[in-house]
């Protein structure tokens, strides 16, 4: 830095005949306010302007002017000065080239929009006295004023106003308060402005095109800020939604063990039931695993077992095998393709026994699984009972994904369901069903391509109570490629949506029908539709705040996040006797997995609101279900009374 500066005034003009300096006349005080326009500080410290009839120089960011053209144009009308500090409080001696104009010129363009005038006078972000213009920031400072621009730093603390200074404030209430002591200062014959007190030209002309361009520049920004706003509000309502809804999964959850657990004494014990089973299995071409089903089936505890396996046209072996396994409790039932419902009605038609449990092709059994999921249908009013489906395919990270949010986002939502007597789904993979109850509501529907949403809400709608089995564990194989993730989930999503319209009506009904309305159908519409919808929020304005705001605070509240996270899915797998080591790819669920759910209910969405008729999707079986057979036993089961 060159002598002249650092011994000179604080106004520093640069140019081809040199550098001069300049200061404030004896007695001559020019207050200047660094960033703002502030919409809470900028209107008290103009109103204290103007009691002390006080003229001063705001140096302003162009991105808060953008925002706030409002407050710009008032600091104009009632004589103050406007000065540049760029546009987001750059240090300019730190900035690339395209940064450092961007910086200045983004600022111009916003003032000529607001106000139809460029300012000459620019104020260096984190300099103060001209000394500080030293290193990186001088040769900033020679390339501002190649620009144009008059450079304003601000004299030493230790001048005495009597001698005439620019005093350097910010917006807050510190500065407020120093500005209002120093507008009391007898000292001082006048409070003027930099280039009053200089004799400078504070602006010039812009074009017709700058001054549109400020003004499209305003417009974009008072947009922003509505989509700025708005997505706060989204946040906050979906953020609130999340941890609601973490929150009622743990309460419930709690409530579900402590029932579990608590005897009442005297309370008689319901019997248990050896009552006979038939089992109905549909299967379309699945011969790489209807025999290992039907082996764990056989291996049941409880023997008095009829296994209907209904064959849906299948173009395989799949019939075949079924026949050949050499067991007179096995029937095999051949149709033309019509699909997992129109077979579900067929082997109930064929069915023997009162109770029935209805099983997926690919799915293998606990030897005990048949037994224990029949018992609460001892009790009369008992129409459903659905089972504990778990992964048996995890050795990829997705299936290992898929595993988290079977026992996260299933069972422990089964769990709370049955709290609250809302259970929506009784899944197709495991559940026992009153053959009456189920004939009593017209069998399986074909309305929508979620069948057991479906029946489990007219056997609601009828009056009938559906429970939860957390002890009868039956190992299904997911989708272990994308493509099958995407067409499973979206037809699970679709028609869910399409089951939840079809039963709306028992949001107004009464006894069990208008619990399981009041309770499901808006637990289903609050966390399964509209937290889907809103959740990417988090993450986009989580990576937005990393990018653009404090990277701190926005990793604190996401990890934070994900640690409530993390502890809900940890006590799951505990209850579910589950080893914790599996939580190690639950980040990588929330970054990847969970914006895909998130995908496909927004698509399911749209799909069904367009009016789009969804056509049944079958996954690719490997015959993988088997691999966690006897594997960890989940909490202990209701005792039955």
């Amino acid at each position: 830095m060159p002598d002249a500066v650092a011994r000179g005034g604080p106004v520093i003009g640069i140019n081809r005949d040199g550098i001069r300096t300049g200061a404030m006349p004896a007695r001559t005080v020019a207050l200047t306010f660094d960033g703002g326009p502030d919409p809470v500080w900028t209107p008290r410290l103009l109103d204290l302007l103007r009691q002390h009839n006080a003229r001063a120089t705001f140096f302003v960011h162009g991105a808060q002017a953008a925002r706030h053209p409002e407050l710009i144009r008032r600091i104009r009308a009632e004589g103050h000065e406007i000065g540049s500090n760029t546009y987001t409080g750059a240090v300019l001696g730190e900035s690339s080239a395209p940064r450092f104009r961007a910086e200045l010129e983004l600022t111009q363009s916003a003032l000529a929009g607001a106000t139809g005038r460029r300012t000459n006078l620019l104020r260096m972000p984190r300099t103060t006295s001209p000394d500080t213009l030293c290193g990186r920031e001088w040769q900033a400072a020679r390339r501002a004023a190649g620009y144009g621009y008059v450079l304003v730093a601000a004299d030493k603390g230790s001048r005495r106003p009597a001698q005439g200074i620019v005093r350097q404030l910010s917006q807050t209430e510190s500065a407020y308060q120093e500005a209002r002591s120093l507008l009391k200062n007898r000292a001082v014959e006048r409070f003027t402005t930099v280039s009053d007190g200089l004799g400078l030209v504070p602006y010039a002309s812009p074009s017709l095109l700058e001054r549109w361009l400020g003004r499209g520049l305003i417009h974009v920004t008072g947009l922003g800020q509505v989509f700025s706003t708005a997505m706060i509000w989204i946040l906050g309502v979906a953020g609130g939604l999340g941890v609601l809804r973490l929150l009622l999964l743990a309460l419930f959850a709690r409530a579900h063990v402590r029932r579990l657990e608590r005897f009442r004494t005297g309370a008689p014990w319901m019997r248990e039931t050896s009552a006979p089973v038939t089992v109905l299995v549909p299967a379309y071409n699945e011969e790489a695993g209807i025999g290992s089903t039907l082996r764990s089936l056989l291996d049941s505890t409880h023997r008095q077992l009829q296994v209907v396996v209904i064959d849906d046209g299948s173009g395989d072996r799949t019939a075949d095998i079924a026949e050949t396994m050499g067991d007179a409790r096995v029937e095999v039932l051949r149709q033309a393709n019509a699909g997992k419902a129109a077979a579900l009605n067929t082997g109930l038609a064929h069915a023997r026994y009162d109770i029935v449990v209805m099983v997926d092709a690919d799915t293998v059994f606990e030897p005990d699984a048949i037994e224990r999921i029949v018992q609460p249908l001892a009790h009369p009013a008992v129409g459903a009972v659905s089972g504990n489906t778990k992964v048996g395919n995890r050795r990829s990270l997705l299936a290992r994904w898929q595993h988290l949010e079977y026992v996260f986002g299933f069972n422990l939502d089964r769990r709370m369901f049955e709290v609250l007597e809302c259970m929506p789904t009784v899944p197709g993979a495991i559940g026992a069903f009153r053959r009456d109850a189920v004939i009593g509501v017209g069998g399986v529907s074909e309305d929508t391509l979620a069948e057991d949403t479906d029946l489990t809400m007219a056997l609601w709608r009828s009056g009938w109570r559906v429970l939860y089995e957390e002890s009868a564990v039956a190992w299904t194989e997911v989708p272990t490629s994308l493509r099958q993730l995407w067409r499973q989930r979206y037809r699970w999503c679709y028609g869910t949506l399409q089951a939840m319209w079809k039963h709306r009506g028992a949001v107004f009904g009464t006894g069990p029908a208008g619990r399981f309305g009041r309770r499901g159908l808006t637990y289903l519409a609050l966390f399964q539709v509209a937290l889907p919808l809103l959740a990417p929020v988090i993450d986009v304005y989580a990576l937005y705040g990393v990018l653009f705001r404090d990277p701190w605070e926005s990793a604190a509240v996401w990890f934070a996040f994900l640690g409530v996270q993390i502890l809900c899915s940890g006590y799951a797998l505990r209850l579910d006797g589950e080893p914790v080591r599996a939580l190690w790819s639950m980040p990588f669920q929330i970054v990847v997995y969970r914006q895909l759910m998130y995908l496909v209910v927004i698509q399911s969405l749209v799909a069904l609101l367009l009016g789009s008729r969804l056509r049944w999707q079958r996954m690719k079986r490997s015959g993988t279900a088997a691999e966690q057979i006897g594997g960890p036993v989940p909490y202990r089961s209701v005792p039955m009374r």
